[in-house]
């Protein structure tokens, strides 16, 4: 589930909402997951993975990583990227261009707070994306953190991303191929609504 607060009043926020509720009552599963593509500048190489949006605030949407992955220094490296969503529960697909940064600490600390130890001891003892010898070495230090961590602290090196649209694209599929594509792009501060073909 995603968690909407203080939502925008614009209308590719009110439309995004709208569409959540229908693919949420269209019993759409797996509802927070969404596709973040970047580019690092040092690799010279664009990069894909799907994450869990947890919030949306006002015009910020906001996910969690560790800050030492490889995304995370994709992001450092460039700060836009694309993001998708994808409700095959009513066929909606979302696109999403903007702009990327790190929450606040403050904001990090809170949500760790609330989150559960179990989920917070995987987050300290994970060193996200690097080599190991074996998964039995990632459930011995998942064992261990929950044993002697304090698991109620968020460490450093974890936290939130929050990237704010310039640009939306709902596109909605149809029999035939005769898709509906309704494209919002933020101009001057204002948004600026047009149609496209399929």
């Amino acid at each position: 589930m995603i968690q909407f607060q203080n939502l925008n009043k614009n209308q590719p926020y009110t439309i995004l909402k709208d569409k959540y509720n229908e693919a949420l009552n269209a019993g759409q599963s797996v509802i927070e997951a969404i596709s973040i593509s970047s580019y690092n500048k040092q690799l010279n190489e664009v990069d894909s993975r799907f994450v869990n949006l947890k919030f949306i605030i006002n015009d910020e949407f906001i996910f969690f990583s560790n800050y030492n992955s490889p995304k995370s220094k994709a992001f450092d490296s460039h700060s836009q990227i694309c993001a998708l969503i994808y409700w095959p529960a009513i066929n909606m697909q979302i696109r999403m261009k903007a702009n990327i940064k790190r929450t606040s600490e403050e904001f990090n600390q809170e949500y760790f707070r609330n989150r559960s130890k179990e989920k917070n001891a995987l987050a300290i003892s994970s060193k996200q994306s690097e080599k190991i010898v074996s998964y039995e070495e990632i459930t011995k230090n998942y064992e261990i953190t929950q044993k002697k961590v304090d698991l109620s602290t968020c460490p450093n090196y974890w936290g939130g991303f929050s990237f704010t649209p310039y640009y939306f694209e709902f596109w909605e599929g149809h029999e035939l191929r005769v898709n509906k594509r309704l494209v919002y792009k933020k101009i001057n501060k204002k948004w600026e609504k047009s149609i496209i073909q399929p």
